[in-house]
């Protein structure tokens, strides 16, 4: 019930957001992707940690202000500067706990981490004509996923997709999610662009398997210090960081392909949805 209301609650807020977009949704993803980076340092370095915290932190407000005045390469560029300053952090001050496994990697992964989450959906919205529509079918693709496969995988049941992961996620929940996730997004986009079927189609397909495999990434960070959730912060789904696992790399993937088929960073909400 938690896990519902709350999905209840912050869908409608994420369609709203994007809806206006703008310096809402700015702040908005601003806000989100600082939260993903204290959760990161919270369960990779046992707390709050400022070598890893202020600079990717002051690296994700400014880069939220160059994105949003459609600075993409500088918004980049900032990224990349915290994530080496970060990285410089941790190897002056060694972390105090795990010292075995942390590294300035750890550190410098957080920022990247982080800055995806920032820097794909605003680099998708930021397109005037295209950028709502473009939010949108990423949000179908990744919730249709996420849901069909949760519910499917609770209803059939069946061989664990990978056991030293995820103890719950099933092969035919994954089925079930990349099958929702393609009709989802087909639905989304031809109604919205009218993108052809087939082209929306096999762009979902991709998506979705990359959703999911963003959550067993998250899922691997997680075990590899021995937590089952980045926080408690949304009520029935952990952390920000467990709820955007699967849509930040998505989210990536669709920046890519739009820039790569047209326009480059400067609108790939274009690229992505127009063929």
């Amino acid at each position: 019930m938690p896990r519902l209301v709350s999905a209840l609650v912050l869908a409608p807020v994420a369609i709203v957001v994007a809806y206006f977009g703008g310096w809402l949704f700015v702040c908005a993803f601003g806000v989100a992707a600082i939260v993903v980076l204290w959760e990161w340092t919270v369960l990779v370095f046992g707390d709050a940690e400022p070598r890893v915290l202020v600079p990717g932190a002051g690296a994700i407000l400014l880069a939220a202000g160059l994105a949003g005045e459609r600075q993409a390469a500088a918004a980049l560029g900032i990224i990349a500067l915290g994530t080496l300053l970060a990285a410089g952090g941790v190897a002056a001050w060694p972390p105090r706990r795990f010292p075995a496994v942390n590294s300035p990697a750890w550190g410098a992964a957080g920022v990247i981490y982080a800055g995806a989450a920032l820097l794909g959906p605003l680099l998708l919205r930021a397109d005037p004509q295209l950028g709502f529509a473009a939010v949108l079918y990423l949000f179908a693709i990744v919730w249709a996923t996420d849901i069909l496969a949760y519910l499917v995988g609770r209803a059939v049941g069946g061989p664990l997709l990978w056991p030293g992961l995820s103890p719950k996620k099933t092969w035919a929940g994954a089925a079930g999610g990349l099958a929702g996730g393609v009709a989802a997004g087909i639905a989304v986009a031809y109604a919205s662009v009218g993108t052809a079927p087939l082209v929306a189609g096999v762009l979902a397909l991709i998506l979705s398997l990359l959703a999911q495999g963003g959550d067993l990434l998250e899922s691997a960070v997680k075990r590899q210090f021995g937590a089952k959730d980045a926080s408690h912060i949304i009520p029935g789904h952990g952390g920000v960081m467990d709820r955007l696992d699967g849509f930040l790399v998505a989210a990536l993937m669709a920046v890519a392909i739009g820039s790569l088929h047209r326009g480059g960073l400067a609108a790939p909400a274009q690229g992505l949805l127009l063929w």
